[in-house]
């Protein structure tokens, strides 16, 4: 099958939906597929060979955070370039309500349309104010993914329609088969994530890392993610900031030996997630998880039975939560046992299999007889009616 997939958000800023898209791509191509990605990128960024770029992309606020997205009259030309020699069997495009590629590539293709919404944001009022120039484009969708429940929710109640659920994948055995480096290890906390991007919650773990060392002073935290490390730590008490370290910017195989080594990952993200793809490599390396209780985390937790889970933006709540699990080392084993078990769920080898169902049923002439025969085939994928 010869599949193109589009990406919203510049590839050289690395997230959770590009990380989702290039495991994808990755994954169709070892099954043998055909696969083209499109995406914004700076002209110096090294790209895999089955990325092609629509240009450089710039910061726009969207969704409690600034996402770098391309979008205007030569993107729309390089868009319709790559639809034009790509001759895809199916498009599937990330994100196309937002104002970017997805949403050019939406209005342009032509034939099959998958689209995935990984937004969770049930107040968005620019979403239900431009839906009158986002509804063309979306008529022309044949099927719609939400990563989660709550995209789905933001999806029905802002746009109308419905979805299926196909949450995000992650290779677990990459993160499983990870080697823990000894200097990560030892009454450790972990986070990754933008360091100046408030809703990724850092703020609140530094207000609680009095307490945690006061508790625990063997206790060290470390940060692997970009960002302005001295403002970071400015809340600390000076004697303090020595228990932090920052990583920086990670590779793939360090940040999986990083949730390999710690003894608590630490998710206090304060908003605006749909679903939560780092909770999940975090218990596919085998790492006790302690996250904010938002709806989308608890959802990826089992409801706290996967991971721990404490009162969102309650710094309070976070350090009592942490003293205790370094301190219980049974807990944390059960914590590994269970989260080990519930993440084969979120596996390629079952997120790909059922997104290659839904690529399928819009993609075989055939389906649509099948759908008509068997009621709620349509529903379940969010199919379009003619």
């Amino acid at each position: 099958m010869k599949i193109g997939i589009v990406c919203p958000y510049s590839w050289d800023v690395p997230g959770g939906v590009q990380f989702h898209i290039r495991d994808l791509a990755e994954h169709l191509i070892r099954l043998g597929h055909e696969v083209s990605v499109l995406a914004p990128a700076d002209d110096e960024t090294p790209l895999p060979p089955y990325v092609v770029s629509a240009g450089r992309a710039v910061p726009v606020p969207y969704n409690g955070s600034v996402a770098r997205l391309n979008f205007g009259f030569l993107s729309a030309a390089r868009v319709r370039r790559w639809l034009h020699d790509g001759t895809f069997d199916v498009i599937h495009i990330h994100e196309p309500t937002s104002p970017s590629l997805g949403l050019l590539a939406c209005w342009a293709a032509q034939g099959p349309i998958v689209a995935t919404f990984h937004t969770s944001n049930p107040r968005s009022r620019a979403m239900i104010a431009a839906y009158p120039i986002l509804q063309p484009a979306l008529e022309k969708i044949s099927a719609r993914i939400a990563v989660s429940e709550y995209a789905r929710r933001t999806l029905v109640e802002h746009l109308g329609g419905d979805a299926v659920v196909i949450p995000n994948g992650v290779d677990v055995g990459f993160f499983a088969d990870a080697e823990p480096k000894a200097e990560w290890q030892g009454q450790t906390l972990g986070f990754i994530g933008r360091i100046d991007e408030p809703r990724k919650g850092l703020p609140v773990l530094m207000k609680a890392l009095p307490a945690i060392l006061a508790a625990r002073p063997e206790a060290r935290l470390l940060v692997a993610g970009r960002g302005d490390e001295e403002e970071a730590v400015v809340s600390l008490p000076k004697e303090l900031r020595e228990r932090v370290e920052f990583l920086g910017m990670v590779s793939d195989e360090d940040k999986a030996r990083l949730l390999r080594s710690v003894d608590v990952y630490v998710a206090p993200n304060t908003g605006g997630e749909s679903f939560g793809i780092i909770l999940v490599e975090a218990l596919s390396a085998g790492a006790p998880v302690l996250a904010s209780d938002l709806d989308a985390f608890a959802q990826v937790l089992d409801q706290g039975a996967a991971g721990d889970l404490f009162a969102n933006e309650d710094a309070d709540a976070l350090a009592e939560a942490a003293i205790r699990l370094l301190g219980d080392p049974e807990r944390r084993e059960g914590l590994r046992e269970r989260g080990g078990a519930h993440v084969r769920r979120f596996d390629w080898t079952t997120v790909g299999a059922d997104i290659l169902a839904v690529y399928e049923t819009v993609t075989d002439g055939a389906a649509s007889v099948a759908a008509d025969e068997r009621p709620g085939l349509r529903s379940r994928f969010g199919l379009a009616r003619d």
